[in-house]
């Protein structure tokens, strides 16, 4: 798929078919995450996939006051935990006073809907979870950043992009 059909494609998707994503899919996601740039290559996070019974328990835990319901319908979740810096990222992040790991965390976020998107699959990007009780269903210790929830969309419709104007975001 052509990189800007997939930029197109991609949305926050709130309802999923009871299909499986195979293995190859996901890991095709995966390596694509892998190649996502982060601060000196420090890649300071960790994939944890969960799929099935492990996706639904997952999901239950980013539903609290009647928010995401739609998540357990999602038969994959990727959740995305915080790891260390690297030495050379940890020294820039204090001298710099700028959070080189959140911004890794998101850019790997990214990467990893947009490849999610090319392989025909729907996803969305949730900071709403339970992250002690989460922590504890998958034996994190490390922070819990971000849940992303994969799966075939029940409606394929592209919904228009409401987005700000381009000279609200950029001199342009």
């Amino acid at each position: 798929m052509e990189f800007e059909s997939v930029v197109f494609k991609r949305q926050s998707c709130r309802g999923y078919l009871d299909t499986p994503v195979s293995d190859e899919i996901i890991e095709k996601i995966i390596n694509t995450a892998n190649l996502a740039p982060s601060a000196c290559n420090g890649q300071p996070y960790y994939l944890t996939v969960c799929r099935g019974d492990a996706a639904n328990e997952a999901a239950k835990l980013t539903s609290g006051m009647g928010l995401n319901k739609f998540a357990t319908e999602a038969p994959c979740v990727i959740v995305i935990s915080e790891k260390p810096y690297v030495k050379s990222a940890a020294v820039g992040s204090k001298i710099k006073n700028n959070d080189y790991r959140s911004i890794d965390i998101g850019i790997v976020a990214s990467y990893i809907t947009l490849e999610a998107a090319n392989q025909g699959l729907g996803s969305c990007i949730l900071g709403w979870f339970d992250e002690v009780k989460l922590q504890k269903l998958l034996n994190i210790s490390e922070r819990i950043r971000l849940v992303i929830t994969l799966g075939y969309p029940k409606d394929e419709t592209i919904r228009p992009k409401k987005r700000k104007e381009i000279n609200k975001i950029s001199n342009l």
